[in-house]
């Protein structure tokens, strides 16, 4: 036994994992309607009232069920963002930007990408994407029930 520390070992690889799972009942109804419908819905919550997109089984914030199914517009407000200048492994070349768009008719944001405006430098990204700008969804011609079935955000 030694008291000295070893430097740990490190094992370099790369696991690719096909998987199928479940969306679930919420999920499911959402996706379909993307592709069914080229509608968004979402969720309210019986207790609070508040929409719920993208919808979940049960309200965080009351701990109840939640059945009645909403629509809500394709179009919204930018609540936050991020634009990425680094490539990751799956995603698309950078930069490209990330947002939280709160629909009109829902309480909740939706994670997508924003897209059509400038991001080939930082300062540029600053001019062109903003907190409280209004975005509009982009759909696919041929939709799959994912959401990527809506391509991205574009500013209105």
């Amino acid at each position: 036994m030694t008291t000295e520390q070893e430097e740990p070992l490190i094992v370099e690889g790369r696991w690719d994992i096909p998987y199928r799972h479940t969306a679930g009942k919420a999920a499911s109804r959402f996706l379909r309607e993307l592709k069914e419908n080229k509608r968004i819905v979402g969720v309210r919550c019986p207790k609070c009232r508040r929409v719920l997109v993208p919808p979940r089984s049960f309200c965080e914030r009351c701990f109840v069920p939640t059945e009645e199914w909403v629509p809500v517009q394709d179009r919204g407000t930018l609540d936050t963002f991020t634009v990425v200048f680094e490539q990751f492994l799956g995603m698309p070349p950078p930069p490209y930007c990330v947002g939280m768009i709160r629909l009109e008719g829902a309480d909740t944001s939706l994670m997508h990408y924003v897209s059509e405006v400038d991001m080939s430098d930082l300062e540029k990204a600053k001019q062109n994407v903003r907190v409280g700008m209004k975005l509009q969804a982009v759909w696919k011609d041929e939709r799959e029930g994912r959401i990527s079935d809506i391509l991205y955000f574009k500013p209105v």
